[in-house]
């Protein structure tokens, strides 16, 4: 089986899923002095029983028929929970096309200091949380939880309404990252396209997101690199080519070392 990893909030993420994550059942508990941490993609939690308390840019309390909103890389943590129970979604970096589509756009309101928790009106709740129970059962090709993804964003974007002002610094960086990744790209590059120097723009990635433009490039090469090794045929220095690395032996170092095992080997336990 590919590895798994569990966040501060109980979200299991399996690490094979480029774009759509497998929904999974939770119950908080909160932890005394925990730290908050961050991670490199985006979650969401839709809260059906109890309430709780999360730092994240700020406290916001979450109860039942609210989604809490998780952008990649935001520092958060669970402060408190009563009876809490949540579906918990996880999002790694999405395609070019996830990313033109919107399918992004509530966390990167998140970012940009909007509010992290989204109350889904009462008559669209029911069919919110059946979603989410077929995408925890979900089998077959990876179209099928894509789709289902895409239906549980398109509820919180309806709850949320339509967008209001031009993204921030940030937003505009990893958006032009998520569009342009796969391309040769430079800390350079990006700070041109969004208006900024790159040393402005790098001390301000990393303030936000724990993280800098080189690392952003490689999280969203890397995410569709697995989505290529899962859903073709392709050799390994085919994806390599495809995803930006001309040379295949750094490809997969860099997969190595992200991973913990080789391209091909992932693609093994992925099956």
């Amino acid at each position: 089986m590919p590895p798994r990893s569990h966040c501060s909030q109980g979200i299991v993420v399996d690490h094979h899923l480029p774009m759509d994550g497998r929904a999974v059942r939770a119950r908080q508990v909160a932890r005394a002095g925990h730290p908050p941490v961050s991670h490199g993609f985006a979650a969401l939690g839709v809260y059906t029983a109890g309430r709780a308390r999360v730092e994240l840019a700020g406290e916001w309390r979450v109860g039942v028929g609210d989604v809490l909103l998780v952008p990649a890389g935001s520092a958060h943590r669970l402060l408190a929970a009563e009876g809490a129970e949540y579906w918990g979604l996880a999002l790694w970096a999405p395609s070019a096309r996830a990313a033109a589509s919107g399918l992004v756009d509530p966390f990167e309101r998140v970012r940009d200091g909007g509010a992290a928790v989204v109350s889904i009106p009462a008559a669209r709740q029911a069919f919110l949380e059946s979603l989410l129970q077929e995408l925890a059962q979900a089998s077959g090709p990876p179209a099928v939880r894509e789709s289902l993804v895409t239906l549980v964003l398109g509820e919180v974007q309806r709850a949320l309404g339509p967008p209001s002002g031009a993204p921030g610094l940030v937003s505009a960086s990893l958006g032009y990252i998520e569009r342009h990744a796969l391309r040769p790209r430079t800390v350079a590059e990006v700070a041109e396209a969004v208006g900024r120097t790159p040393t402005h723009l790098t001390t301000a990635l990393r303030r936000a997101t724990g993280r800098t433009v080189t690392a952003w490039i490689t999280l969203t090469r890397l995410a569709e690199a697995r989505r290529l090794l899962q859903q073709t045929a392709l050799g390994v220095e085919d994806v390599a080519e495809r995803v930006g690395y001309g040379d295949a032996t750094h490809f997969i170092r860099m997969f190595r070392r992200h991973h913990g095992v080789t391209p091909a080997a992932w693609r093994a336990a992925a099956g």
